[in-house]
């Protein structure tokens, strides 16, 4: 009796979300994306303001540029803590509630920041921050994906996620205009009061995850979500909560043939952001010391974030069309020769611009599109621990980004030599999506977590259809 009921209510599920899935783009979905996408920026805006608040922050403390490689550190490794467990917790207790939790947390340490008077004050407070900060992307991307229509979800997530970059740009921006006049303080007031105001917004405009409302039985929720995107619900009230299965883990990311893919996937996002935070740390001084102008060079690293805007939404919308492995690893490739050539295009300011801006079109719009496949890779069940498996991974390639660059610039590698290796990266991270499309994508069909593989096939008739 039990397996018939955890059946039905599989069957149940499934055609909510199939009914979520083939709805056209509405305003509340488009809100819900909007808000997921304003707590990126705030991940971009911090990341970059302190990046920026540091050469104060060293003349202020009388401390040396290179004794904060441990601060940047450790703002990145609380924030592979947060994906992993504020991952593991969306999946159990709910994205809404986490995300809550996580915007609070990062608004308020963030707070500290400009009370702290030692690196090693410093150091304990961006963990801290990193932590929530971390956590929150978990809930914001899977609810994103599971509130996007099925035909242009890799657009939508992958727009959602340009938030980041587009934060970093928001967050110089601030720096050039806020520090000179009111100290490297008002960057992280700046930095705690946006979250806050943003928390209410959250709490009152982005709903559960229908799954999860579905799998505790919480019909009336969901359908008021369906009526307020147009959608009639008629019987849904009348859901029953699924029977108690076995709680989403890390674990899971490796059972039932998902093993190969989840490690595709981590792989090929480490080696992501280790490419983009070596450009974003040492595109600057590298380009400077081939002969480019300090401006130029500075602004290299703009035209790199500009280009993995647009480049995520010409990505986005071909992955829409003809499927993630074949545009994505296009995309990889495409960039590593765009890569390479930067440090070919000697003193031309023009072409060091012009090449910066293609390997973000590519290369990090492509990683920007590779956050979209997490999503969708994964079932509803386990989506928010697949996604913080992912970020978690991808910090560590954050963290050793700009350390093996140190090393090879230490070592005397020359501009070319250095770009021809940072293209290197980014073909292999081509291979890696190659990989998945044709050993993962095309063959593993997945069961929900807990469930037989059988049951995700079962599909019983939901009195949920979209309004005439």
């Amino acid at each position: 009796m039990e397996k018939m009921e955890a059946r039905m209510s599989t069957g149940r599920i499934a055609e909510l979300e199939q009914i979520v899935g083939s709805s056209r783009l509405s305003g509340f979905q488009l809100l819900i994306a909007v808000l997921c996408a304003s707590v990126a920026m705030i991940d971009g805006f911090d990341t970059q303001a302190i990046a920026l608040a540091a050469p104060h922050i060293g003349m202020a403390w009388r401390v040396m540029p290179s004794a904060f490689g441990l601060v940047f550190g450790a703002g990145l490794f609380g924030s592979l803590v947060g994906a992993l467990a504020f991952g593991v917790a969306a999946d159990r207790f709910g994205r809404k509630p986490c995300l809550l939790v996580a915007v609070l947390w990062f608004g308020l340490i963030t707070l500290l920041t400009p009370f702290t008077r030692s690196l090693d004050a410093l150091t304990l407070v961006r963990f801290l921050t990193g932590i929530g900060l971390g956590g929150a992307l978990p809930a914001v991307i899977s609810l994103t994906s599971e509130y996007a229509p099925s035909r242009s979800r890799a657009t939508v997530v992958s727009l959602m996620f340009c938030g980041f970059p587009l934060g970093a740009v928001v967050g110089g921006l601030a720096a050039a205009a806020a520090v000179p006049k009111y100290g490297w303080e008002s960057l992280f007031y700046l930095g705690s009061a946006v979250p806050l105001v943003l928390l209410p917004l959250l709490a009152l405009c982005v709903p559960e995850s229908i799954r999860f409302l579905a799998v505790k039985g919480k019909g009336a929720a969901i359908a008021r979500i369906l009526d307020r995107m147009g959608l009639d619900g008629a019987g849904v009230g009348e859901l029953q909560a699924a029977p108690p299965t076995s709680p989403p883990s890390m674990a899971a990311l490796f059972t039932q043939g998902r093993a190969l893919g989840t490690l595709l996937l981590s792989g090929t996002f480490l080696l992501s952001l280790l490419l983009s935070y070596f450009l974003v740390n040492w595109l600057p001084l590298v380009a400077h010391q081939a002969g480019i102008g300090i401006g130029s060079a500075v602004l290299g690293v703009a035209t790199l974030n500009l280009g993995a805007i647009v480049g995520c939404l010409f990505i986005g919308r071909l992955v829409d069309r003809y499927g993630p492995a074949a545009p994505i690893a296009t995309a990889y490739a495409l960039g590593a020769v765009a890569i390479a050539l930067i440090g070919l295009v000697g003193k031309s300011s023009v072409l060091f611009l012009v090449t910066t801006f293609v390997a973000g079109l590519f290369s990090v719009g492509a990683q920007m599109c590779i956050v979209a496949l997490c999503a969708t890779f994964y079932e509803t069940s386990l989506r928010a621990t697949g996604v913080g498996w992912a970020m978690g991974t991808g910090r560590i390639g954050a963290i050793l980004g700009p350390v093996l660059g140190g090393m090879l610039i230490a070592a005397g590698m020359s501009a070319p030599r250095l770009f021809l290796v940072a293209g290197g990266v980014s073909l292999v991270a081509a291979f890696g999506v190659v990989t998945m499309g044709l050993l993962v994508l095309r063959k593993v069909q997945f069961a929900p977590v807990g469930r037989p593989p059988a049951a995700a096939q079962v599909m019983d008739k939901a009195s949920v259809t979209p309004r005439s």
